[in-house]
């Protein structure tokens, strides 16, 4: 099953990229590959959680697709999950972790694991979606830089 981890030191503090990353009403406006997002429905679910569910829809030349995830969006434990609903997947899981680091900056953990139901939509897309994941952080970067200077 194709996965892909990173973790990366970034200048902003914990709260800031948790904020910038639970915002996920903006992804099309930055995130690699995707289109759309459309949130159904969003829950209280304890002290300072909510929970998202949300349509994304991805697309790279011809190829469009549409998923459905619940995202866990911890604000009090600085962690974001995703758990796969329904769409072109067989499975997906993606998990967002923001460590505090010296001087007023940031450890930003992030970790993804996904198949594709069709084996021939995994053979077109997969290696597209690997190189969208590996440049996911950093559009993620891009998007604090420009939003907190």
């Amino acid at each position: 099953m194709p996965s892909f981890h990173t973790a990366k030191r970034v200048p902003y503090t914990p709260i800031q990229m948790y904020e910038l990353v639970a915002d996920v009403e903006k992804y099309p406006e930055f995130v690699p590959l995707c289109e759309s997002l459309r949130v159904r429905r969003r829950t209280q679910s304890g002290e300072g959680v909510v929970i998202l569910v949300a349509d994304m829809s991805v697309g790279y030349k011809s190829i469009r697709e549409t998923f459905t995830t619940r995202v866990t969006l911890d604000r009090p434990r600085l962690r974001i999950d995703v758990e796969y609903i329904d769409g072109p997947f067989r499975f997906l899981e993606n998990r967002w972790k923001f460590l505090s680091a010296e001087d007023g900056a940031s450890d930003v953990d992030f970790h993804i694991a996904y198949e594709f139901r069709n084996f021939a939509l995994g053979m077109l897309m997969g290696a597209m979606f690997d190189r969208a994941f590996r440049k996911f952080t950093n559009a993620f970067e891009d998007r604090a830089r420009h939003v907190y200077g």
